[in-house]
């Protein structure tokens, strides 16, 4: 008698980043969205980390390699940004597009809740998903964002954005993308180059940077008003969310003030806030005692994801 062969799934290490893809679309047709995912792959507990505006979810690496003895996380290139695709219209680079994008996201990993690790542009996703009735998000870290954007960050911000700059070596756009992140604080050269070399490319001879130049677009016609009605919905969203909501400020920022994360602890659920000392926007969470602000929130005191 011949014995049946038993199917066996392969072994997965864990302990390095997965590179995923899924397909989302939008008004104006299909794209891909590239994840890196760090843990254990039927692991139903998910951290969802998404980064700030022209990063990539490879600024989270050393935070999932921390966590991911604990959850399944999952690090999104942001529509436009990273490995992902471009979108065909410009105009649909915004907050109602990238919250589209993760609920497609969250749909493929295949889980009920996740909890939201949300950088600058990240965080501002997260706090409108969250306020979202029947949310999937449990907890959220937002990270050096609130609803009330400062206005000399976003002058900073529009005088880079989308600007036609390339490098002759990969080493000169490293330093010009650490150069525009330097208020993320005190890095040494290795941790600049760990974060900042997925965030270019050589294409035509030239080193360039991995994102789409039209993201600028939609961010320079921002009116006044339009702006004004944006920030009233993200506080409309806040005060929605059921669950913790922790905000983290860089002492040095000018894009989140102490006033408005006083705000937010105010007009939430269930918000709590921390500020870093000797840095801006926004906290790198590349030391052990930021990374630590997170292990205590998401998995809590006595914990041990290491």
């Amino acid at each position: 008698m011949t014995a049946t062969p038993v199917a066996v799934s392969p072994v997965v290490d864990t302990s390095v980043p997965r590179q995923r893809y899924v397909q989302c679309a939008s008004p104006a047709g299909l794209h891909r969205i590239a994840y890196t995912e760090w843990g254990a792959p039927d692991n139903p507990r998910v951290l969802v980390c998404v980064h700030g505006l022209t990063r990539s979810g490879r600024d989270f690496d050393r935070l999932a390699a921390a966590l991911s003895p604990v959850y399944r996380v999952v690090c999104p290139d942001v529509v436009g940004r990273g490995l992902s695709s471009w979108l065909a219209n410009p105009t649909y680079y915004g907050i109602p597009q990238y919250v589209g994008d993760m609920v497609t996201l969250i749909a493929r990993l295949g889980v009920e809740t996740v909890d939201w690790f949300g950088t600058s542009m990240g965080g501002l996703i997260g706090m409108a998903f969250a306020g979202l009735k029947d949310s999937p998000i449990r907890k959220m870290i937002v990270n050096d964002v609130g609803p009330h954007v400062e206005p000399v960050a976003i002058e900073r911000i529009g005088s880079y954005l989308g600007q036609p700059v390339s490098f002759a070596t990969q080493q000169e756009a490293i330093d010009h993308a650490g150069l525009l992140a330097q208020s993320f604080g005190p890095l040494t050269p290795d941790e600049w180059r760990e974060i900042n070399t997925p965030l270019v490319h050589e294409r035509d001879g030239a080193w360039r940077f991995r994102y789409d130049p039209r993201i600028a677009e939609p961010f320079a016609q921002t009116t006044p008003e339009l702006a004004a009605l944006g920030e009233a919905a993200l506080w409309q969203s806040l005060a929605s969310t059921e669950g913790p909501v922790l905000v983290v400020r860089g002492e040095q920022s000018d894009l989140l003030s102490r006033e408005t994360v006083a705000k937010m602890v105010e007009k939430g659920r269930n918000v709590s806030s921390v500020e870093i000392p000797g840095v801006g926007h926004a906290p790198a969470f590349l030391s052990a005692d930021q990374i630590d602000i997170a292990k205590r929130f998401f998995i809590g005191k006595g914990a041990d994801a290491s």
